[in-house]
């Protein structure tokens, strides 16, 4: 599936340039992918469900064709911005929104700023941001991360991170297609998205969620990355949403085991109403 490109320009007159996949007809489904990603890990979720919706996934600024962020230590408030440009660029008014690990910090940003925007929103394998840790241990974190990238360069970091993405269910080829992903993350985007990592925090922004807004947690008991301690963490913070979890998934959850994660966004979605997009 080939990306598209377009130019974006926000509020503040800023403009910023994005690739995305764009499949369907209907109400937008809008995908966001983690920090080691790209859009087009979402291939089987833009075939299987473009069938009833416009699905939509777009490389996060810094990533694929997407320009970097201005600011170089962005806020998950940046990314929030850069969504809403991109959604006005689409002329979509409101969307059904997922985020995948990192990818959940985004959209529970822009569900705050942006709640009539939000037809729904699913969470899946939860990052919840270094914000709430001490100084010392958010910066280390970030230095090792950072720091792995900067040693080792994409293709490495990939080979020695991907395993670790994945649950005992996950076929072999998944390992192929992380890797191919996470190798080719631009570092200058990685970078960005990590120091946004190390200041986020998603319970904060998950407690301010309209009471109204439909919502669902998804991640895997395999998931390392994203202990299902976590993803539990913020489900007790946001008890109107359904949570599912998918067995011997690990972080990659909705590469790894596509049918039984399409089917669950399926079922979601046919129940949630709102205003059309």
């Amino acid at each position: 599936m080939m990306a598209k490109t377009l130019d974006a320009k926000a509020l503040d007159g800023t403009s910023a340039t994005f690739s995305y996949l764009d499949q369907g007809r209907g109400a937008a489904l809008v995908l966001l992918h983690g920090i080691g990603s790209a859009a087009r890990s979402f291939d089987c979720q833009v075939a299987a469900l473009s069938a009833t919706h416009r699905v939509v996934a777009w490389d996060t600024p810094g990533y694929g064709g997407s320009s970097d962020l201005s600011p170089p230590h962005p806020t998950a408030d940046d990314y929030a911005a850069a969504l809403a440009a991109f959604l006005d660029a689409l002329e979509i008014e409101a969307c059904h929104l997922l985020g995948h690990s990192l990818g959940c910090l985004m959209v529970a940003r822009f569900t705050v700023r942006h709640p009539e925007r939000v037809r729904s929103l699913t969470l899946c394998s939860i990052a919840g941001g270094h914000g709430p840790l001490p100084a010392d241990e958010r910066q280390k974190l970030l230095d090792q991360r950072v720091g792995d990238l900067a040693s080792l360069g994409p293709r490495q970091m990939a080979e020695k991170r991907a395993p670790r993405l994945l649950g005992p269910a996950a076929p072999p080829e998944a390992l192929g297609r992380v890797i191919d992903t996470m190798g080719s993350v631009r570092p200058g985007g990685y970078a960005q998205a990590a120091r946004m990592l190390s200041t986020g925090d998603v319970k904060a922004d998950v407690r301010r969620f309209p009471a109204t807004l439909p919502g669902q947690i998804i991640y895997g008991d395999g998931d390392v990355i994203t202990p299902p301690a976590r993803n539990q963490e913020v489900a007790a913070v946001w008890p109107t949403a359904a949570v599912h979890v998918i067995s011997g998934a690990g972080h990659a959850l909705y590469l790894e085991q596509p049918d039984r994660f399409n089917s669950l966004l399926v079922d979601f979605l046919s129940k949630t109403t709102g205003p059309s997009s």
